[in-house]
C-alpha cells in the first residue's frame, strides 16, 4: 500500500451490515484550516447503523465512509493552524471515522468539534465522549434543565449514553431512577443510581411518580408511558423520536427533541470529569476495523452494555 493511500469501511449501497467493505482508498491531504488524524479508535453509534440502512436520517451520497465520533492523534497540520500541531492527542467529531486517517476541519467547533485529550484520559475512554457523555450531558442539563434535588428517570440506563446520564445526574445531586434489563441491574446500580427497575418484569409506570425529568433513549411504547410518571410542569427530553405535543399537553408537561449541539465547554467538561474520575466511561467491546460488520451487529442488537468501539491504528 502507498503511502497516499490507507484503510477504510466503504458503504457502496443501503442495506444490513454486510454492505460495509474494507477497502484501499486515498488519504486526503488537509487543506488551510485542516488537519489530518490519525485515527486510533472510532465509536460505533446507533446514528451509523440507522444511516448505512437507508433509514434516510440524513441522506447520504454514495459511496461514503461511515463515522462520526473518534479519538486519535495529529498526523499533519494545514496552514493556518494554531491550537493544534502534529502529536496532539485528540477527541470528538470527524466525518468518515471508520478510516485510518481523516480530516478535521478546526474552524468549525459545532459542525466537526476536535478538542485536546486531558492528561490522565486515555484515547480509549476520550472516544466514548462524542455522542455519549457529550449527548448525555446536553440531554440533562442543556435540554432539561436538570437541577441538584430534582428526581430524573432515565430510559436505557446501561447504554452508550445512559451510563453517562446516570453518572452526571448523581454529580448534580439528582435522584436517579434508571430502567435496564436484568442482566444490567447491578451495573446501574454500581454508576450511582438510587432505583433501577427492571424493565422486562415491572412496568416502570407502576411504580416511578412525580418525576421532574424523564430522558427518553428508547422510544416507542417507553416514551408513551413515560408522559404518566412527570409531575405537572416536569419535562421529558428525547434523543431519539420527536414526542407527542398532544400527549404532552394532556399531562401538562413539556417534551422535545433534544437537538442542540453540545458546545466547546461542555466536551470539555466531560473531558475532564472522566480524567479527574469522577464518572467513567464503560467500553461494551472493541472491534478491530476489519470487523465493523460484527460491531454493527452488536450495536443493533441494543443489548451492549456501555460503548463499541473500532479499534484503528492501535497505540
Amino acid at each position: 500500500m502507498s503511502k497516499t493511500s490507507m484503510k477504510a469501511i466503504r458503504v457502496h449501497e443501503f442495506g444490513n451490515p454486510s454492505v460495509l467493505k474494507l477497502e484501499d482508498v486515498e488519504r486526503s491531504k488537509p487543506q488551510s484550516g485542516e488537519v489530518l488524524v490519525r485515527v486510533v479508535y472510532a465509536a460505533v453509534i446507533p446514528l451509523d447503523w440507522k444511516i448505512r440502512s437507508g433509514a434516510g436520517i440524513f441522506p447520504q451520497p454514495l459511496p461514503y465512509t461511515p463515522g462520526a465520533v473518534f479519538s486519535g492523534i495529529i498526523e499533519t497540520v494545514g496552514d493556518n493552524v494554531t491550537k493544534f500541531k502534529v502529536g496532539d492527542f485528540v477527541f470528538g467529531k470527524m466525518e468518515g471515522s471508520y478510516s485510518e486517517f481523516g480530516i478535521v476541519p478546526v474552524s468549525e467547533p459545532y459542525l466537526n468539534g476536535m478538542f485536546h485529550v486531558p492528561e490522565n484520559l486515555t484515547l480509549e475512554d476520550a472516544a466514548t465522549i462524542g455522542a455519549g457523555a457529550e449527548s448525555a450531558w446536553k440531554v440533562l442539563f442543556t435540554a432539561g434543565n436538570l437541577e441538584s434535588g430534582q428526581t430524573v428517570l432515565i430510559h436505557a440506563a446501561a447504554g452508550g449514553v445512559g451510563q453517562f446520564a446516570v453518572q452526571l445526574a448523581k454529580w448534580k445531586g439528582a435522584k436517579v431512577i434508571g430502567t435496564a434489563s436484568s442482566a444490567n441491574l447491578d451495573y446501574v446500580k454500581s454508576l450511582g443510581a438510587d432505583q433501577v427497575i427492571d424493565y422486562s418484569t415491572i412496568p416502570f409506570e407502576e411504580v416511578v411518580k412525580d418525576v421532574d425529568l424523564v430522558v427518553d433513549l428508547v422510544g416507542g411504547s417507553t416514551q408513551d408511558r413515560s408522559y404518566s410518571v412527570l409531575k405537572p410542569g416536569g419535562r421529558l427530553v428525547s434523543l431519539v423520536q420527536p414526542p407527542s405535543e398532544e400527549k404532552a399537553s394532556k399531562f401538562g408537561v413539556t417534551a422535545k427533541l433534544s437537538s442542540e449541539f453540545p458546545t466547546p465547554d461542555d466536551n470539555k467538561a466531560v473531558a475532564q470529569l472522566l480524567a479527574d474520575g469522577t464518572i467513567k466511561a464503560e467500553i461494551d467491546r472493541i472491534y478491530p476495523l476489519s470487523e465493523a460488520k460484527e460491531a454493527h451487529i452488536r450495536s443493533e442488537s441494543r443489548h451492549s452494555r456501555g460503548r463499541i468501539l473500532l479499534s484503528v491504528n492501535p497505540v
